[in-house]
């Protein structure tokens, strides 16, 4: 009695500690907020080549799997090499070694083009821009040549626009661009000095890659002893699947945009489009962002094509059928083959968590949308199911599509009949009806009507399988 007596008082003091620390945390939070925000930024920007690192190391995972799994075990295999602890350093090493080298060679090749392709094409853009202007005026003059009062009211919405366009080329582009461009050709030291924190980051990621079974093993072991083991196994379950379906996808989308974006560099030069590198990095970056990145970045590119030249519709339509030809191959060859529908959504679901996420948080919201989505989905998903399984109910989709209703008694399931069988008095067949009101369900405990319907149901479709048992 003493034991329960003092556990009581344990649980009491516990309780008005707890609520005593939440209410001075939230006043030195409502007084104090502004130090506290200055001190969190702090922190976090002492962590931030660690937190670079982790999340360099989170994106090229999968890649690294790829190449260790798909390239380096089966040449391995292929030379008869018994795998051992010491053969899986090597094929490690080797992997994380081309891992490093593709993450590098790609970011490479970003900035080089970012510096001698973009950066002039926009600057470039920027001091032909009242030249363009004219070119598009004059076409609308010869356009409209006929109809002056219509080609004026267009004339002045370009020039409205255009201001404004030319507004945010010089005051807010351009002088960024300048800045840049000073910032890294000032010194080496200087980009070095920037980039610390990137070669620190760079570093971690190399040596979590190398090490991310022990990394994952020790996070297990963690939870299992804070954990019971149900409860451990179901969290460890859940972890796995939020980091298939976030690592799949972002690794994925990202490889993906990068050799779109190539193709598209590849594909300009070729056809010798105006801007071609521009175009290019417009297409891979919107390429990242699901279903309506291909048309986002489309519109910008076919505008910028035809700002220089109005007059030849050769150039800005050929450019929309090799964007419509490039988005097809990665729609329906490059992105399955990569991506492998590692959200499990289908299209309308994809469209929606962007719509939302877009709406509430902007271009990052329809970047990890789909992913967030996806783990908020299966959540649902996963408790929809438990609870069907606790009533011993189906949990496949196509059990309910043609599913009436479900009769209590005899625990059998009555479908919708591809003709109607009995009508009630207000002329309706009542198994056919989408909604069951209450003048109907009467006819659900009608043993008559429910064994009348079921067996011709099985004369007719030859189905005996729908009746579910006594306590199945």
């Amino acid at each position: 009695m003493k034991i329960r007596s003092k556990s009581k008082y344990v649980k009491w003091g516990a309780t008005v500690t707890i609520c005593f620390i939440i209410c001075a945390l939230f006043i030195y939070v409502l007084f104090f907020g502004s130090d506290l925000s200055d001190k969190f930024k702090h922190i976090l920007s002492k962590l931030s080549p660690i937190i670079t690192g982790l999340c360099t190391a989170f994106i090229l995972t999968p890649l690294l799997n790829r190449i260790e799994y798909n390239i380096v075990r089966r040449i391995f295999k292929a030379f008869n090499v018994k795998i051992s602890p010491k053969s899986r350093k090597v094929s490690r090493f080797i992997s994380v070694f081309f891992t490093s080298v593709f993450f590098l060679g790609a970011l490479y090749l970003i900035i080089h083009l970012f510096l001698s392709q973009v950066i002039p094409s926009v600057i470039s853009f920027s001091n032909n821009f009242n030249t363009y202007v004219n070119n598009i005026n004059n076409w609308i003059n010869k356009l409209y040549a006929n109809n002056t009062e219509t080609g004026n009211e267009v004339l002045q919405y370009v020039s409205k626009y255009s201001k404004e366009l030319q507004s945010w080329l010089s005051n807010k582009l351009l002088p960024q661009t300048s800045v840049l461009l000073k910032t890294v050709t000032k010194s080496l030291l200087g980009i070095l000095k920037g980039l610390s924190h990137f070669i620190v980051g760079f570093i971690i990621s190399i040596y979590v890659m190398a090490s991310k079974e022990t990394f994952a093993g020790q996070a297990k072991k963690i939870t299992y002893a804070l954990f019971k083991r149900q409860t451990a196994n179901i969290i460890i379950n859940n972890f796995r699947f939020v980091n298939k379906t976030f690592a799949g996808f972002i690794s994925g989308k990202l490889i993906d945009s990068f050799i779109i974006a190539l193709l598209c560099f590849i594909g300009t030069s070729l056809m010798q489009t105006p801007y071609g590198a521009l175009i290019s990095l417009i297409v891979g970056i919107t390429n990242i962002i699901p279903f309506f990145g291909p048309y986002i970045g489309a519109i910008p590119s076919l505008l910028l094509v035809f700002f220089v030249n109005p007059a030849r519709p050769s150039n800005y339509i050929s450019l929309l059928i090799f964007i419509i030809l490039l988005q097809q191959f990665d729609g329906n060859i490059l992105g399955p083959k990569i991506l492998e529908n590692k959200t499990g959504l289908d299209g309308f679901w994809v469209i929606f968590s962007i719509t939302i996420f877009g709406g509430l948080f902007g271009i990052y919201g329809m970047l990890i949308g789909v992913p967030v989505f996806a783990v908020i989905y299966a959540a649902f998903k996963s408790y929809v199911s438990v609870k069907l399984r606790e009533k011993k109910l189906p949990v496949t989709t196509a059990e309910y599509i043609d599913l009436a209703a479900l009769d209590e008694n005899r625990k059998k399931r009555i479908f919708i009949p591809e003709y109607k069988m009995k009508k009630a008095d207000h002329g309706k067949s009542i198994y056919g009806a989408f909604f069951m009101n209450k003048y109907d369900e009467h006819l659900l405990n009608d043993s008559s009507v429910d064994d009348e319907y079921l067996n011709k149901y099985y004369e007719k479709t030859g189905d005996y399988n729908n009746d579910e048992p006594e306590g199945s």
